[in-house]
């Protein structure tokens, strides 16, 4: 059965795994979501079932004759069942722990397996092949009575157990009578019940999350579509710096042999500002408040300068990309990145990001560190690269490598960070700040409205003086640079409907790039354009999109980056943060409201 992404993460904020549909883990790094993999049979060429896969973690049963996978309800827990041909069936139950301990969140960089018989008695084989070195080799690996330490490339991972250590290191057949414990983690020595603690593990893990669930303002349709965004989202996000990554996995291509295969486990200070925009809408402001440390520490470090649209989840400026030889890819279909070469770009709507991100700390009075003057003052070098940055070229928020232009949706993004820099200044009572800011909104306004409205077609175009379409275009109502009643907003819409819609789902652009013409959708594109269908009052046409996108996600309940026109199936990177935040905006604005069954 060939590699799909009907894959389940489950992590804790600090550590993540990605589980296929036969129980295995096939992605996981460590000792962050950027580091080499140690599972890395996702990109290993074959499928994982192969007798000679590496880089997973297998609990095999003879003879199975189903397999059946949900989370348990609002957590990040899996839950797998596995039935064999005489009716014998067991559970393994898959988290990282998760939960308040000693004043603190306890989220250390640990994978625990629960294996618990349900009925009869199963044969299992535990098949362990941790990796090293970006898939050159096998871990080295160590063993004592109660533990096995693998040596991997920058973290030494020990798996300590109660079941047995030899029918591990051997792949031995054996019969589950009784519940196996298995912690995969720091290379610490484990001083107490194995059983006894995953279970205590799995009940307070369980705990946080559905208490974590229970603070989300969702809306009343589309409830666990919403809460499994959600969760995916919080996955994402490492908690130690307040970084969010674009997605746990790098180089799924965006379409078959495409080439067009990427690394995003990297904080875009783009894709964050649209994550915790989301997030918000559903009240979750922790997620929001720990970002802004991030960003306070890359504003300091830039002082003033030229800030990159993307760092490492640790700050880290330099992500030279590179290729790792020793993995074929998904379904072989390589290359594989490590490292992205955009964070050399020049892409200036990542000015308006960092101030729109920031802009509610000095309004929202549910923060623990509300924003102040100082933090204000800190942000005003951002906005005055934004401003002296609106009219020139760069590489779009589509990382265009070949060719750079003055585009529209950066240019609104700076007209973006003078505006809620205005709000910020009059919020603090700074009324001369206030002034200068929207007056210099209202210049960069003025040379959007003159230089990207194309008075020929009738529409905005993607760049300055240009005629090109950009799905990004939609976004200028949502960043109120227009109103959604605009006849220019109408005229633009329909033109990126005739010209970028192919059938159910919408391109980024249509004109061939570095790697050639686009052969699929970007997922946030489409969802762009059910928000334009519901604005424009083409209401059950929105509706019936949105559910047709439910339709493509995962047994999971998420996304990857892109899809195909075709045939639905999924592409990129997975779980895709742009994606997820999608769903949820969409959710939002088409739900009933609670009125309407309170």
């Amino acid at each position: 059965m060939p590699q799909t992404l009907d894959l389940f993460p489950i992590g804790n904020c600090a550590v993540s795994a990605l589980i296929d549909r036969g129980g295995r883990f096939v992605w996981a790094c460590a000792p962050r979501v950027d580091s080499d993999p140690a599972f890395s049979a996702l990109l290993g060429g074959l499928e994982p079932g192969d007798p000679d896969a590496k880089g997973l973690w297998e609990v095999a049963v003879d003879g199975t004759t189903s397999i059946e996978q949900a989370y348990l309800r609002n957590t990040a827990i899996l839950r797998t069942v596995v039935t064999d041909a005489d009716g014998a069936s067991l559970e393994i139950l898959d988290f990282s722990p998760r939960y308040q301990q000693f004043g603190r969140i306890f989220r250390p960089t640990t994978f625990v397996r629960l294996v618990r018989p349900i009925s009869g008695v199963a044969r299992i084989t535990i098949r362990l092949r941790p990796t090293a070195d970006w898939g050159a080799r096998l871990a080295e690996h160590t063993s004592g009575s109660n533990h096995i330490r693998y040596l991997c490339t920058g973290m030494t991972l020990r798996l300590t157990t109660d079941g047995p250590v030899s029918h591990i290191l051997e792949e031995r057949t054996f019969r589950l009578e009784r519940p196996i414990a298995m912690f995969l983690g720091a290379d610490e020595g484990f001083n107490a019940d194995i059983g006894a603690t995953g279970a205590r593990m799995l009940q307070q893990t369980e705990d946080y999350w559905q208490n974590w669930v229970r603070t989300l303002a969702v809306p009343l349709d589309w409830q666990s579509a919403v809460i499994r965004a959600a969760i995916a989202l919080k996955l994402c996000a490492h908690e130690e710096t307040g970084a969010i990554v674009a997605a746990l996995t790098t180089s799924i291509p965006e379409h078959a042999n495409s080439g067009r295969n990427w690394d995003y486990r990297y904080c875009w200070l783009r894709d964050a500002y649209y994550v915790v925009q989301a997030l918000n809408r559903l009240g979750a402001v922790d997620i929001l408040e720990n970002y802004l440390g991030y960003l306070r520490n890359i504003v300091d470090r830039a002082a003033g300068g030229h800030i990159q649209p993307l760092f490492g989840v640790g700050f880290e400026p330099q992500l030279t990309e590179r290729f790792a030889p020793d993995l074929p890819g998904y379904r072989g279909m390589g290359p594989v990145r490590i490292g992205n070469q955009a964070f050399e770009h020049q892409q200036h709507d990542v000015y308006g990001q960092i101030i729109l991100s920031t802009v509610q700390a000095f309004f929202d009075e549910r923060l623990l560190r509300p924003g102040t003057i100082e933090d204000f003052h800190n942000l005003e070098p951002v906005g005055e690269r934004a401003f002296q940055l609106h009219d020139q070229p760069d590489a779009s928020l589509w990382e265009f490598r070949g060719r750079a232009n003055v585009h529209t949706y950066s240019a609104v993004m700076c007209w973006a960070a003078c505006d809620r820099l205005g709000n910020a200044a009059a919020q603090l009572g700074l009324d001369d700040r206030a002034l200068f800011w929207n007056d210099r909104a209202a210049k960069v306004r003025a040379t959007i409205d003159k230089r990207a409205w194309n008075e020929d077609l009738g529409r905005f175009a993607a760049t300055f003086e240009g005629d090109e379409l950009d799905a990004s275009l939609l976004q200028l109502v949502d960043l109120r640079f227009i109103a959604a009643d605009d006849p220019r907003n109408a005229a633009t819409v329909a033109a990126i409907e005739a010209g970028l819609r192919k059938g159910s789902y919408l391109l980024r652009y249509a004109i061939p790039d570095d790697f050639g013409a686009p052969q699929t959708a970007f997922n946030i594109c489409t969802f762009w354009l059910i928000e334009a269908l519901y604005l424009a009052g083409r209401i059950e046409e929105a509706r019936a999109l949105f559910e047709e996108m439910l339709a493509r996600r995962t047994p999971a309940g998420l996304l990857s980056e892109d899809i195909g026109f075709a045939d639905g199936e999924l592409w990129g990177n997975y779980p895709q943060t742009y994606s997820l935040v999608g769903l949820i905006n969409c959710a939002v604005l088409l739900s009933r409201p609670w009125t309407s069954v309170r």
